[in-house]
């Protein structure tokens, strides 16, 4: 059985925190929780698909330029290719899976 609580943790961008949950070659899920008025770079991926899904509160992602509010128990899928950045513009943390295939380890490419 895997959790937040004995899961691999990990920091990101602006205090955000994440929770390996699934850590293969060909996959990844990983639990993210960021707090509110936080945000990760604009980036796409070479290799890999993504699914965002959201537990708790709601959680903005920006698709190549489009605007995406996501609510407790919505998702959306990103392709390869596709310039992406998730935000929370909210007052409270959001909570939320990214499933990712193939992982995305040494496939991010930051876009300005």
């Amino acid at each position: 059985m895997i959790g937040k609580h004995n899961a691999e943790h990990y920091i990101w961008g602006e205090r955000c925190d994440g929770w390996r949950l699934v850590d293969q070659e060909n996959r990844s899920i990983i639990h993210e929780k960021m707090p509110a008025a936080t945000s990760e770079a604009r980036h796409y991926h070479q290799k890999s698909v993504q699914f965002f899904f959201v537990l708790s509160g709601t959680l903005n992602i920006e698709i190549d330029g489009v605007e995406h509010i996501l609510r407790e128990q919505e998702g959306i899928e990103i392709s390869p290719f596709v310039a992406h950045r998730a935000f929370n513009s909210s007052q409270q943390d959001t909570e939320f899976l990214v499933i990712s295939q193939p992982n995305t380890r040494n496939d991010r490419v930051l876009v300005n």
